[in-house]
This record gives structure tokens, sequence and C-alpha cells, in this order.
């Protein structure tokens, strides 16, 4: 689906990624995590060939991004962190854009518009910001695209929002299909995402499955005088921690723990879950 080979990309003189390779396949819900600033947004830019790396390659299904073929864009949807919208309809909007999806659905379109309660009769423009982000996401879902990427689209949503968000996204996952999704809430991709992609130091430092994760790392808590953990933080209760999964005692993957030991280069967590096992 997405192969990613050695790609370095920056802005003027700063670098963003050097030699990055990463490998996506269909059937597979990505959380693309990362603080401020890491790049999370430019590397879906890349993926979706609106923005050209310095070097390496980035093909989707065979076909390089940045040559943006007309087979390769209807087969991508892209839902930006900042959404401009037409002062049209939604329906006026489907009307105008799903031809250049094949396998664009109307009437999922508009189940989807209802199960994010967007009214259907008003101008996008007269709509609030997360009703229309909750529009654009629900022409994503509905477009039926190979490749599906969403940056931020959390943002502007109220928690019922969120909920219902996961909700269909997930429900619009198919084998053939692949969704990346980036955010710095973590915990708003809770139990949606089957992979997660951490970008920290200009690479992929993290690209495993919840399963392989869980298989691997061990997240409890401890009492606060603990010692025997890769990564803790202080809580009312002790010590939120993870540790090596070395007795097969397989516990819920806390992505936001796991992306502050990453992202505060904590010795030990990225070579127990890239080892081998």
């Amino acid at each position: 689906m997405i192969e990613i080979a050695q790609l370095t990309f920056g802005y003027g003189k700063q670098k963003l990624f050097n030699n990055l390779s990463l490998s996506l396949k269909p059937g597979h819900i990505y959380g693309l995590l990362g603080i401020n600033g890491a790049g999370k947004s430019t590397l879906l830019k890349n993926i979706a060939g609106l923005a050209f790396p310095w070097s390496g390659t980035c093909t989707v299904n065979g076909v390089s991004a940045s040559e943006r073929l007309p087979s390769f864009l209807q087969e991508l949807f892209f839902v930006p962190e900042e959404v401009y919208l037409p002062s049209i309809t939604a329906a006026q909007f489907a009307k105008s854009t799903a031809h250049f999806y094949p396998k664009f659905d109307r009437r999922q379109f508009n189940q989807l518009l209802s199960d994010f309660d967007v009214p259907t009769d008003r101008a996008l423009t007269k709509l609030s910001y997360g009703q229309q982000k909750k529009a654009l996401i629900a022409f994503g879902l509905a477009a039926n695209t190979s490749l599906l990427i969403m940056d931020e689209p959390t943002n502007g949503l109220d928690i019922p929002s969120k909920s219902q968000f996961r909700k269909v996204t997930a429900s619009a996952l198919t084998d053939d299909r692949c969704m990346i999704i980036s955010t710095h809430q973590v915990r708003d991709l809770d139990n949606l995402i089957d992979s997660v992609l951490i970008l920290h130091n200009q690479q992929i430092a993290v690209a495993h499955s919840i399963d392989n994760i869980a298989d691997k790392l061990n997240f409890s808590v401890l009492p606060s005088n603990a010692t025997n953990y890769i990564y803790a933080e202080e809580n009312l209760n002790g010590l939120h921690a993870i540790t090596q999964n070395t007795n097969v005692d397989y516990t819920k993957v806390d992505m936001e723990l796991l992306f502050n030991g990453i992202v505060s280069n904590t010795t030990g967590l990225t070579e127990i879950l890239n080892a081998s096992k």
C-alpha cells in the first residue's frame, strides 16, 4: 500500500526527516503520534503528494505520490487539520465533488451526516467549525478511497462527537482500505487504532501494532517506591509504569504513557519493541 524509503525532507535549512523508512498495509487504522513540530502533518503531505522529498521515495499502491496521477488521487482522500469549505450545503458539496471518487456512497454519506448530527439544509460556512469538520470527515469516509488520511480530525469536536468519530471510523474500515490518523491528543484514538506510529527525532521511533506492544510491554500501577520499571509517571495511586512483559501478562496499552516514554528518550523502550521475539 504505502512504501516510504530513505525519505529526507525539510523546509529551508530545517530538516524534519532523515532517511525515514516506513511500510503501511491495507486493513489497518494507523495512529500517527508526535510532539508539536515533529513533522506529522508534513509526513502526511509527503504521502499525499502535497510535499516533495529532498531524497528518497514515497509510493502508494506502487505509484509515486509526488506525481499526483488521476488514478492515485481518486483513491486518496485527505482531511486536513484546518478545513475551508464552500458556501453550499453538504448535499451540494457531494453533488459537485463526489464524481471524483468512483466508490463514493451517497447513502453512506447521508447516514454519516445524520450520525454526526450535521444539518443538511444549511450552507457549510454557516455551521460551527466542529460541524464543518464532521461534514468533511463524513465525506472522506463515504468516498471509500483505499487511502484515507486525517490530520488532527478531533480538533474542534466535542466529547460526544469524538466518541461518534471513533465509532463511525472503525465501522468504515475494510480489508482493502488503509487509514492514517494523526493527533497530539493521544487519548482521542483509544479503542480506534490498531497500530501506532510515533514520529520522533526525524525518524519513526515506533511502528507496531497494539497487539505487538501489549505482547512486549506491561502497563500497570506500581508502589511509589518501586524501581523495577522502564518508564513511569507519578499519580495519586503510585507510579503509572511501563515494564517489560516477561510473564505473558497482557494489559491494555496506555498510548499516552507509551508516547511520553518514547519522547522522553527512555532507554530500553524502543529496544524492547523493536527486538524480535
